[in-house]
């Protein structure tokens, strides 16, 4: 499957991010660096209580 990974705008270009993307049933994340690596998989509900804890400045 081929997925659309989208970068944070807050990353700016410091190589320290991960993407992000979304799939019908799970959220998928990788390192920006190393994306050959693989992905971690998340559920919607583990990701929505991941962002619920995020502390982004506004």
């Amino acid at each position: 499957m081929t997925f659309t990974w989208r970068k944070s705008s807050y990353s700016a270009d410091q190589g320290e991010c991960v993407e992000v993307a979304k799939a019908p049933a799970d959220v998928h994340v990788r390192d920006t660096k190393d994306r050959a690596s693989g992905s971690l998989t998340f559920g919607p509900a583990s990701w929505r209580t991941f962002l619920a804890g995020l502390s982004i400045p506004r």
